[in-house]
């Protein structure tokens, strides 16, 4: 956290834009969506807030509480919003800013250097979106309050007490009037809070749930209701997190913080055994998922900085080599973050850093410093170096398997895998892609489809592991080629999104556990190789059933999914003096007629699909690299801590 300046923050510093009469109309505007997301977003608006006095050097604290009737309580110990009047409105500084949207002190680099809020329209747009608010100011030696309904002061700021403190606190309900749900979900703020406390070394942000239990969900009962993040090493300790699952091929992680042109550089970097690249960039301590001037900067200056090592100490053979970015990259964790006074992102919710100066700026500290490291750490350059060049040699085979792939695709004017039953049409739109467990389940499904909109690919045996190997090897398991032919858009660095051949990419695989290990390989293939499909809404999971009960006296038939939902099922019906005269249990797809087989999982009047999202990229990563990874231990604790839990199917 930067020194602490003198305290100047006061009305004078704040500055009007314009006013926040169409938040209440068109909440998406400002924060995304109504749904979830939105919600959400109203808590990190006002811990964003808190987070920037912690960066401008006044607060070491932040807490937010979830309290029992859904209201939210957000408190700091920063110097409290000003209260004293503000001479254009002729209002209090604190309603103000409450009230008048592009208001507050980000505009005035004297009272923030750095500020990670909507550009001023955090605390207003919450207001706006809150049923009711309350404010509390301490500051100056007195205790300020204000409350709002709609965003509307019910009156003037009052001062209520005495203090010895400073700081903001700050009590919200969302309005269900706005929202599809007002429900928050603890392990998203869990997830992300961590982050920021990754982020701001030394900040201690504290999260406390006072709901009642029944109004926890499952996955919340699991996780403490009162915890606090503190990482006094910030992002080195956030790299040592994120390459927990996997083995550091060097000992020390370099770390660099420096500031040029008031804009201010912090990275950290370490190599392990992994083959994926995990970089994660920040402007202002907004993640930004779509990178940006900052992470190009980074890029550049990683590659041209392990050239000129290696030109300057590699062997006669190795200064042959000229390294690429991606095999400066393989297996590289980073944090890149950047703090600077008037961030420039390509939309609302900040997705890219477009500042052209800050290229320039994160390339120079990081080639100055990552130079002086490799100097001084010759073990460390010597590992990083063999990495790169491995990943080198293995860019040369990964280039002849994609291309043998492209010639032999669609894309090259070949022909489609022998094994795919495509359909009729060529409107992707319309089209559905069934990547089917067993030839058995093929020829069923290949049966019983529509033929016109929907394209069978069995699989023969579980695919390849996509987790453990570079894309040379994955390209040279036949499955997955397959795979990649039917889909129509390449793969690596020749993927094209537009050429896909599907819209609906539906895994179907047995009920059981083979199957799901199966669905898994497959889901592990997508998100390493085409996390934009998925992203995009492309790739689904059937829901075959497992089940099939009977009735007595042509009382009708029912698919069950599951082992409980049958249960379930047939204590309703005893309930119901209904008999069951036959319950039948699929052992495999392959066990269904295909009427059957469209009955219940190919129609789309009657079939369950479930969608594949990625809701958080970075918790999906880890989760993938620890069921799929080498690593045995991280996965033998997963097991022991979830195995009641688990549907076992003997």
């Amino acid at each position: 956290m930067t020194k602490k300046k003198k305290n100047d923050y006061s009305a004078d510093k704040i500055t009007i834009l314009k006013g926040v009469e169409a938040v209440r109309k068109r909440p998406a505007m400002y924060i995304g969506d109504s749904s979830t997301a939105g919600l959400h977003h109203l808590i990190y608006e006002i811990v964003d807030n808190a987070i920037d006095e912690a960066l401008a050097g006044y607060a070491k604290k932040v807490s937010i509480k979830l309290e029992k009737d859904g209201a939210v309580r957000i408190e700091d110990d920063g110097r409290g919003i000003p209260t004293d009047i503000h001479k254009e409105t002729g209002k209090s500084a604190l309603e103000t800013i409450m009230t008048t949207l592009h208001s507050g002190g980000k505009f005035d680099h004297e009272a923030y250097k750095v500020s990670s809020g909507l550009h001023g329209v955090g605390a207003s747009v919450v207001n706006a979106l809150s049923k009711k608010t309350i404010i509390e100011i301490h500051r100056d030696g007195e205790v300020f309050k204000q409350e709002y309904e709609e965003g509307k002061p019910k009156k003037d700021v009052e001062v209520v007490g005495k203090t010895d403190r400073t700081g903001t606190i700050i009590t919200f309900k969302p309005d269900p009037k706005i929202f599809d749900t007002t429900k928050f979900n603890l392990k998203t703020l869990y997830t992300r809070f961590r982050q920021q406390a990754y982020l701001t070394a030394g900040l201690t942000i504290r999260i406390i749930d006072e709901r009642k239990e029944e109004e926890r969900t499952e996955q919340e009962k699991k996780i403490p209701r009162d915890y606090s993040f503190h990482f006094e090493n910030g992002v080195r300790a956030y790299i040592t997190q994120i390459n927990k699952s996997h083995k550091p091929i060097h000992k020390n992680i370099f770390y660099v913080r420096d500031e040029i042109d008031e804009i201010e550089v912090e990275v950290a970097l370490q190599y392990s055994d992994d083959i994926q690249e995990k970089v994660m960039v920040f402007a202002n301590n907004v993640h930004n998922p779509e990178g940006g001037t900052h992470l190009s900067g980074f890029r550049t200056a990683l590659t041209k900085t392990l050239n000129d090592y290696l030109d300057e100490h590699g062997s006669e053979k190795e200064k042959e080599y000229r390294l690429a970015g991606q095999d400066s990259r393989e297996g590289l964790t980073a944090i890149v973050s950047v703090k600077l006074n008037d961030p420039q992102f390509e939309g609302q919710t900040k997705i890219k850093l477009n500042n052209p100066e800050v290229l320039g700026v994160v390339r120079k500290v990081v080639e100055k410093d990552l130079n002086t490291f490799l100097e001084e750490h010759p073990k460390d350059a010597k590992s990083i170096l063999s990495r790169a060049l491995l990943s080198f040699k293995a860019r040369k085979a990964a280039k002849a398997a994609r291309e043998a792939v492209v010639r032999k695709g669609a894309m090259g004017g070949g022909t489609l895998p022998g094994k795919l039953s495509d359909c009729s049409s060529r409107i992707p739109e319309e089209c559905e892609l069934y990547i089917v467990e067993g030839d058995s389940a093929g020829g069923s499904a290949k049966q019983g489809r529509d033929r016109k909109k929907q394209a069978i690919l069995p699989l023969s045996g579980k695919p390849i592991n996509s987790e453990k190997y570079r894309i040379d090897r994955v390209l040279g398991n036949e499955k997955l080629k397959d795979i990649v032919i039917a889909l129509g858009t390449g793969i690596g660095e020749t993927f094209q999104e537009e050429k896909l051949r599907y819209h609906k990419i539906i895994i179907m695989n047995d009920a059981d556990v083979d199957g799901e290990h199966i669905t898994t390989l497959v889901l592990t293939f997508f998100f390493r190789h085409f996390r934009p499909l998925i992203e995009k809404g492309y790739l689904y999971v059937a829901q075959p059933p497992l089940f099939k009960i009977e009735l007595e006296r042509s009382g009708g038939s029912f698919y069950i999914k599951d082992e409980g939902q049958k249960e379930k099922r047939v204590e309703e019906l005893k309930k119901e003096g209904k008999k069951i005269k036959h319950i039948q249990r699929f052992k495999g797809l392959g066990e269904m007629n295909p009427e059957q087989l469209w009955e219940t999982t190919m129609n789309p009047e009657n079939r369950t699909l479930k969608q594949i999202t990625i809701t958080d990229a970075e918790e999906a990563d880890r989760v993938f690299e620890m069921l799929m990874g080498t690593e045995v231990k991280p996965r033998r604790q997963f097991i022991q801590r979830y195995s009641q839990e688990a549907e076992i199917d003997i």
